[in-house]
C-alpha cells in the first residue's frame, strides 16, 4: 500500500461524507473552549455542551468564573467524570490566566500545557479551533480510526499525532482532525464498527481484513 496515496483516498472521501465537520464543543470565546475541553475528557461533548450552557450564562469570562470556590464549580460540573479534579484544575487555570497572561489565553503550546489540567490534546484543540493555528489533536476516537484506517501504526497520541500530520499540509490539519472524530462518533464505533455500510469499507485495511476472515 502506497501511504500517501492511501492516505490522499481517505481523506478525499471522508471531506466529502462529513462536509461540515467542526468542533461540537459549545463555545464563543478561547477561555470557553478551553474550559470545555477541559470538561470533555472521560464525557461526551453533549454532556459537556448541557453543563457548559449554565455555566457560561452565568461565568462567561475568567473574571467571572475565577469569583467561584472549587466546591462551587463542582456543583457547575458534577454531571461529568473526574467533576472534582476538573474543578481544581478550572479554578487554578483562572487564577493562573489573571496572574500570568493578563486574563487572555496563551497562543502558544507551550504556554497552554502549563495551565492545569491541559495536557497536548487539549492545547492542540483550543489552538486550531479557537486561533486557528495549525494543531492536530488526537483524541480516542482520532487514534482508533486513524489506526484501523492504516493512517498511523503508532500507539500513543503522540506517535498518531506525529504519523498523520506528516501526511498532509498544515492547513489541512484541523478538517482532517474533525473528519476522524465525525467518523468515529457516526461509523467507525470503539464497539461493532459498522463496516458493512462505511464508505470507506474497500479501502480500509481493518475492514478488509476482517472480510477475508468473514469469507474464510
Amino acid at each position: 500500500m502506497n501511504l500517501p496515496d492511501h492516505a490522499e483516498q481517505v481523506f478525499a472521501t471522508l471531506a466529502t461524507v462529513y462536509p461540515h465537520a467542526h468542533c461540537e464543543l459549545d463555545f464563543q470565546t478561547p477561555f470557553q473552549l478551553l474550559v470545555a475541553t477541559i470538561l470533555s475528557a472521560q464525557s461526551t461533548d453533549e454532556q459537556v455542551n448541557k453543563l457548559t450552557q449554565v455555566l457560561f450564562k452565568e461565568y462567561p469570562t475568567v473574571q467571572a468564573m475565577a469569583r467561584l470556590t472549587v466546591e462551587e464549580l463542582e456543583e457547575y460540573i458534577k454531571g461529568v467524570g473526574l467533576f472534582r479534579n476538573k474543578a481544581k484544575h478550572i479554578a487554578a487555570t483562572c487564577q493562573l490566566l489573571l496572574a500570568e497572561h493578563g486574563g487572555e489565553v496563551p497562543r502558544t503550546r507551550e504556554e497552554l500545557m502549563r495551565l492545569p489540567g491541559v495536557g497536548r490534546k487539549t492545547a492542540n484543540v483550543v489552538l486550531a479551533n479557537a486561533f486557528g493555528i495549525p494543531a492536530f489533536a488526537v483524541d480516542t476516537h482520532v487514534l482508533r480510526v486513524s489506526r484501523r484506517l492504516g493512517l498511523a501504526s503508532g500507539i500513543t497520541p503522540d506517535q498518531v499525532e506525529a504519523e498523520v500530520t506528516a501526511l498532509l499540509p498544515e492547513e489541512q490539519w484541523l478538517d482532517a482532525h474533525h473528519w476522524l472524530i465525525w467518523h468515529g462518533r457516526r461509523q467507525c464505533y470503539a464497539r461493532r464498527p459498522s463496516c458493512s455500510d462505511c464508505p470507506l469499507a474497500a479501502i480500509c485495511p481493518s475492514s478488509l481484513a476482517k472480510g477475508a476472515i468473514s469469507d474464510a
